[in-house]
């Protein structure tokens, strides 16, 4: 089975602020006073807009975006903590990627953890941006990806329609 995932996170009322201001994006409410835009292709190609410089590998870690995206990241940044996370698994196997900004930069990672690599004692990289943005881990569950419910859909178009 497969999972993927492309998507900021952050508290709800500041995904709803980031959220108007592109229309193709969608805010999904997460636990934990959190909720996501997953970040499907409409709302990539709006958040790049005029600034579309692509980064050799990626901005900050990503291989999928631009400093334009980054501009963005860091203006919503200034009203709070914003992650942008990717995860990709097959089988059990694979990739997770993340960093947040705040007050306009980068103040987490960008952490990376491949398929080749134990987690790291303090979690893996998704868990540890949850962690930054106020998350945390539930009575019964193994850490902050479960708890904020990042489990409900298998893929970024799931998120996306729902």
């Amino acid at each position: 089975m497969s999972y993927e995932l492309q998507a900021l996170v952050g508290m709800l009322e500041l995904m709803a602020v980031a959220a108007a201001e592109v229309p193709a994006a969608r805010v999904v409410p997460l636990a934990q006073g959190l909720a996501l835009i997953p970040v499907t292709a409409a709302v990539l190609s709006a958040l790049q807009g005029d600034a579309a410089v692509h980064k050799p590998g990626g901005g900050a870690g990503f291989g999928w975006h631009s400093d334009g995206f980054e501009l963005r990241l860091a203006a919503w940044s200034k009203a709070g903590p914003i992650a942008c996370v990717e995860a990709e698994y097959f089988g059990g196997v694979g990739t997770q990627r993340a960093a947040v900004w705040s007050d306009g930069r980068v103040v987490l990672g960008p952490l990376t953890s491949d398929e080749s690599e134990p987690w790291p004692a303090e979690g893996t990289p998704i868990s540890r941006a949850l962690r930054w943005l106020g998350g945390y881990v539930e009575p019964g569950r193994v850490d902050e990806f479960g708890s904020v419910g990042l489990g409900a859909h298998r893929s970024t178009a799931g998120w996306a329609t729902g």
